[in-house]
């Protein structure tokens, strides 16, 4: 089981990386953010990994957080999600915002993610409602309420200045890492310069 690739990235596509780990190149399937993030990253770079095997493939998932990764093993252990499900999810929502959309039985929030259905979200609300009220406990206080609606409300500004919403998701979650980004107004002005950089 690989668990872990340290290695610099020396070729993109379409939400891939290939890591070079000491000559051996590593095709590593990732999110849109984790992409957009390592197009600007040079020099080493730190994945965890999830190796999926099946009869015709061995694919490789991997995360710049442990959190997405554990993140990611919930998901696929709920019946209907696949690994690229999954991925999916993970490219337009940042964990607080669904551990959020989970709690408020939000099925909306869920249902704009692209792979998922109605069936697939009531599914998502009933076996993870439980598992995400322990993840809301350990985050950071007022992040799993206040911060989950704060990137909620600046993917819907972006949206209403005419900004596509996934592109509009990534960008807002990939401010949201950075700090100084607490408020609606902040992420909005960081996010938008994130987009302007596309």
């Amino acid at each position: 089981m690989i668990a872990l690739l340290s290695g610099e990235p020396v070729l993109m596509g379409d939400r891939w990386v290939v890591l070079d780990v000491h000559g051996v190149g590593y095709q590593v399937q990732v999110t849109q953010p984790a992409l957009q993030q390592l197009a600007g990253t040079r020099g080493t770079v730190r994945l965890h990994t999830y190796m999926a095997v099946r009869e015709d493939a061995i694919t490789l998932y991997g995360f710049l957080h442990q959190s997405e990764l554990e993140m990611f093993r919930i998901l696929i252990g709920v019946s209907g999600i696949g690994p690229q499900i999954a991925m999916n999810l993970l490219s337009q929502i940042g964990i607080s915002e669904f551990a959020m959309a989970i709690l408020n039985e939000d099925e909306k929030a869920l249902t704009r993610i692209s792979g998922i259905g109605t069936k697939s979200a009531k599914r998502l609300i009933l076996e993870l409602r439980d598992k995400m009220k322990k993840i809301s406990e350990t985050l950071p206080r007022g992040e799993a309420g206040q911060g989950g609606m704060v990137v909620h409300d600046a993917v819907s500004a972006l949206v209403s200045l005419g900004f596509n919403e996934n592109e509009s998701r990534a960008a807002v979650n990939a401010a949201a890492r950075d700090p100084g980004s607490s408020t609606v107004q902040n992420l909005i002005k960081m996010a938008l310069v994130k987009l302007k950089e596309r």
